[in-house]
């Protein structure tokens, strides 16, 4: 009935399932779409409902649940929610976005009961990982993967050779006495009117740390601002390759579905 992604992401195997319904929850909107999970494209139109305004595990519950039942789906299809928190074999281990009754909370057993579905449940970063090493920008790429998503805070993923170490909240590091991303998240940029050059000079810092303890074999940069990967990415000095995300704000629901159809998430 439930899992959570703990466990998978690999790249060789072929899916039990052509299709699977991947679904991102955020604090506004609650985004949903099949996928193919041959080509990790949407197979219908990506549909989206407001988070409600008391953003309850009921009232959530109840969104996916007409998110599911607006399409149309095989009998069998998974489905795959990533969720903007930390998660311990499906369970939310602690919350900032949504309301606070979603401490403690299983979510694969909370959105199987609503649907019927087969769940798995992943953390929004790590589901974004996922999409992109799947079928984005480290498509085929084995060895240490990791992806950093740059936005209000900073997001992590890490991928090793093609499975996923769940929950790594690489943002939160304390780099020079500072939590890393109030300082070289986007919001740090927006905030202190940072030039691209200035910004960069506190990514450097940022992702020169986390290489050292990591030695990941590519990173790969995401969120909004990644659409402006020209004007900052070429200004970092590091060993390993850096390159933009290319799913962008696909990468979740595309995550979450392939995570969801892996034969070893059950």
């Amino acid at each position: 009935m439930t899992s959570d992604a703990g466990s998978s992401a690999g790249t060789a195997r072929e899916p039990q399932h052509a299709v699977a319904l991947g679904i991102d929850i955020g604090g506004s909107g609650i985004k949903g779409a099949p996928v193919d999970l041959t080509s990790g494209a949407f197979a219908a139109e990506r549909r989206r409902i407001p988070t409600p305004h008391r953003s309850t595990p009921r009232a959530v519950a109840d969104v996916l649940a007409e998110l599911v039942d607006s399409f149309d789906l095989p009998g069998d299809a998974p489905v795959g929610v990533a969720f903007p928190a930390p998660m311990d074999h499906g369970v939310v281990r602690f919350i900032a976005n949504l309301d606070k009754s979603w401490k403690g909370v299983d979510l694969p057993a909370l959105v199987h009961d609503a649907t019927g579905r087969e769940v798995t449940a992943v953390n929004d970063a790590d589901a974004a990982g996922v999409g992109e090493q799947r079928f984005g920008a480290a498509r085929g790429r084995d060895g240490v993967v990791l992806m950093v998503t740059l936005g209000t805070g900073i997001g992590s993923a890490l991928l090793v050779d093609g499975v996923l170490v769940p929950n790594t909240e690489l943002g939160h590091l304390e780099i020079d006495g500072h939590d890393a991303e109030h300082r070289a998240a986007e919001s740090a940029r927006e905030r202190h009117d940072l030039s691209w050059e200035k910004w960069a000079e506190r990514l450097q810092r940022y992702f020169e740390t986390v290489e050292m303890l990591l030695s990941p074999e590519l990173i790969v940069v995401g969120g909004g601002v990644s659409k402006q990967h020209e004007k900052f990415l070429p200004l970092l000095d590091l060993r390993a390759p850096i390159i933009p995300a290319t799913l962008r704000n696909k990468a979740g629901i595309v995550g979450a579905a392939a995570l969801a159809a892996d034969p070893r998430v059950h």
